[in-house]
């Protein structure tokens, strides 16, 4: 078993992230936070520490409960980590917010609005400004 791990390649196998050197840049930018302090790349975990991640799909805090340097299937990334209570509080409470947000998507659109879209939008645009 594995006693230390790169922080990185530990978020690459726990599937936070999709490659390696993503993991890296999003450490470096400062959204990964160790024990509640900035994280670096090299730092070694050890089975226990908490870890704060904010990735595309939410922000997570976790507790490591194994290391692993290989990078598994989702189920087994899964067994990696124990998400805190708090933080899979937080996260539903933010998808929910988000769904009652409203959108403003045109269902017949798809891509660049054609010209009659264009020539709607901006009558629009002008009866709301006379």
């Amino acid at each position: 078993m594995l006693e230390k791990i790169r922080l990185d390649k530990w978020l690459w196998a726990a599937r936070f992230f999709k490659t390696r050197s993503c993991a890296a840049r999003a450490i470096d930018a400062g959204h990964v936070h160790y024990q509640g302090q900035r994280a670096k790349c090299a730092m070694p975990l050890k089975v226990g520490d908490l870890i704060k991640v904010q990735a595309a799909h939410g922000v997570f805090e976790v507790h490591i409960v194994q290391l692993s340097q290989q990078r598994g299937s989702a189920e087994i990334a899964r067994t990696l980590y124990q998400e805190t209570p708090e933080s899979i509080v937080r996260r539903e409470r933010e998808q929910y917010a988000q769904q009652l947000q409203p959108h403003f998507d045109h269902p017949d659109i798809k891509g660049r609005p054609s010209k009659k879209w264009r020539r709607q939008l901006q009558q629009a645009i002008d009866r709301q400004t006379s």
